[in-house]
C-alpha cells in the first residue's frame, strides 16, 4: 500500500465515522476493528472475492433476479454480518443504492467488468422486492 492509499483509507475512515458513527452498525464494526484488525483485513479480502463472484455471475449471462445472483446477495449479507456488522435488509438496500450512486464504489466495482456495480445493485433490489 503506498502513501496515497493510506491517505485515501484515512479519508474514507473519517467519512464513514462522520456519516454513520452514531449507528449501532458502526459501533459493532468499530469494536471488531479494535479487537482484531488482522481479521478485519482478511474479511476485506473476502469481500473482494464476493464482488468478483458477482462480476463472474454477470459475465456468465445470469440476470440480477437469477437464483445464482440471489444466492450471492444472501452470501453478501451473511458475510457482512459475520465479519463487519449486522447487515439488516435496510442496510443491504442502502449498500445496493450506494454501489451505483457513489462514483467511487461504481468505479471500483466496475473494474472487475463494466456494469458490475449496476448488476449488484439490481440483484439487491430484486432480493428486496422478492422479500415483500
Amino acid at each position: 500500500m503506498d502513501v496515497s492509499d493510506n491517505n485515501r483509507a484515512e479519508q474514507y475512515k473519517d467519512e464513514v465515522r462522520e456519516r454513520w458513527g452514531g449507528t449501532a452498525a458502526y459501533a459493532e464494526y468499530a469494536a471488531k476493528a479494535e479487537s482484531d484488525p488482522a481479521a478485519l483485513k482478511d474479511a476485506a479480502a473476502g469481500m473482494e472475492r464476493l464482488m468478483d463472484a458477482f462480476a463472474a455471475c454477470m459475465q456468465g449471462g445470469a440476470a440480477p433476479d437469477s437464483a445464482q445472483a440471489q444466492t450471492l446477495v444472501q452470501n453478501l449479507q451473511a458475510y457482512i454480518t459475520a465479519h463487519f456488522y449486522t447487515c439488516t435488509d435496510e442496510i443491504l438496500a442502502g449498500l445496493g443504492q450506494m454501489y451505483t450512486a457513489d462514483e467511487r464504489f461504481r468505479r471500483n466495482l466496475d473494474q472487475r467488468a463494466p456494469g458490475t456495480a449496476a448488476f449488484i445493485s439490481a440483484a439487491i433490489k430484486n432480493a428486496e422486492t422478492a422479500d415483500r
